[in-house]
């Protein structure tokens, strides 16, 4: 038998509940009466909050079982109750069970300020560092973030420390709206301090804006909107955690090469006389290199052609040493028309491969064929003509002779 069931009622639960049925109604208790949802039921919240603590310490409940709520206060000091719970305010118990999901908690982080860093395809292979000026608010060093003298501070009366007031207004008779503001006489500050005990330095704002020079480093292998953090670099303000400052890379087009992953693509067009009789053709890599590209004698390049060359691509992130490849898609150019005297193309004709498909008479007679002459050809605007769509109206159809619009 217990003596007083008090803290048993006010978590709703009966004397011989176990320790499981005590988490699990203050979970729901102190959810339902958390100050950011009912900010008018703290008291409330506090008296959850007091009666979990004793009841879910052995040592404790046991003295309250026998004496109740007196003995839990006698013996407080002395030896009777030296479990403890460990937590220093009910808040530290809500946070303890709900990961600090409240948004009270949340809010205990300031805003990050992100910025975007400009890089060149150079700088993501090679590494870089920039010096960036970044602006930031900062707690004033002078007041230690009170905005007052020491002490001055007091308590605002209107929201009695909360910073915000709860005004309800009738919507019909049984009817009620409750809604939540932000005092006006402290500014959600909780706290008045008089005019003449602001600090001189932040005008009592208990922040000052500062300039500060954050150096980023880029590190190789690096990738487009990659982000580099700098955390607790963000604004401070009194109460919080400084924020983050993040930055996110913004690669920049570059003029020959193309990242793909940790290849890097580019284009060559070779002449006809290279692509048949092999070429050599220097490219300036981003490392300042000078990479000599060949072909092996009598290796012929066609048109479309894609060869690679490896470990000349993109470094690996934070494996600079590991890189991937250069992929070089070729294209071909050919001579203009009448580039040769009509002598030499009968010349040139010697050197290439002989026709392979159906064989030849060596007399043909001339008689027997029909003439047929090339002309250029214009496919992009024969594509677009055929893709047209002429719409004709009913009316067209019907003074058409012979023909009828079939109409759904």
């Amino acid at each position: 038998m217990v003596k007083e069931t008090g803290f048993y009622d006010t978590l709703g639960v009966k004397p011989n509940a176990t320790l499981d049925e005590l988490k699990k109604a203050y979970r729901k208790l102190a959810l339902k009466y958390h100050p950011d949802k009912n900010p008018t039921e703290g008291e409330k919240f506090k008296q959850i909050s007091q009666a979990y603590e004793v009841l879910s310490d052995a040592k404790k409940r046991e003295l309250y079982d026998r004496g109740g709520e007196k003995a839990i206060k006698e013996g407080g000091t002395g030896g009777g109750g030296g479990g403890g719970s460990g937590f220093e305010s009910p808040m530290d118990i809500f946070d303890f069970f709900f990961g600090g999901g409240s948004r009270m908690h949340r809010e205990r982080k300031g805003k990050n300020i992100v910025h975007q860093i400009s890089v060149t395809l150079e700088d993501l292979s090679n590494g870089a560092t920039r010096k960036l000026a970044v602006q930031k608010n900062c707690i004033c060093e002078r007041c230690e973030g009170r905005g007052s003298r020491k002490g001055a501070a007091q308590t605002c009366m209107s929201c009695h420390g909360t910073g915000m007031q709860v005004r309800v207004h009738q919507l019909l008779p049984g009817m009620v709206q409750q809604v939540s503001t932000v005092c006006h006489s402290c500014q959600g500050q909780g706290q008045r301090v008089s005019h003449k005990d602001r600090c001189k330095t932040c005008a009592g704002r208990k922040i000052m804006r500062q300039k500060k020079i954050l150096e980023v480093h880029i590190d190789k292998g690096m990738k487009d909107g990659q982000k580099i953090v700098f955390h607790g670099e963000g604004d401070q303000e009194p109460g919080l955690e400084p924020g983050d400052i993040i930055f996110v890379l913004d690669q920049r087009e570059h003029p020959i090469f193309t990242r793909k992953g940790q290849d890097l693509l580019m284009s060559m067009e070779l002449q006809l006389g290279e692509a048949l009789c092999g070429f050599k053709k220097p490219i300036q890599t981003l490392d300042n290199r000078t990479l000599l590209i060949t072909s092996h004698p009598g290796e012929l390049i066609k048109p479309g052609d894609t060869k690679c060359v490896i470990n000349e691509g993109m470094p690996t992130y934070r494996r600079p040493f590991e890189k991937g490849r250069l992929i070089i898609h070729f294209s071909v150019s050919f001579p203009p028309d009448n580039f040769l005297p009509e002598n030499k193309l009968v010349e040139l004709k010697r050197y290439l491969p002989e026709r392979v498909d159906a064989e030849q008479p060596d007399s043909m007679d001339e008689d027997l064929y029909i003439y047929a002459e090339l002309e250029n050809c214009d496919m992009e605007g024969r594509r677009r003509r055929r893709n047209q769509f002429y719409y004709v109206d009913e009316d067209d159809c019907a003074s058409s002779s012979g023909v009828q619009c079939q109409t759904s």
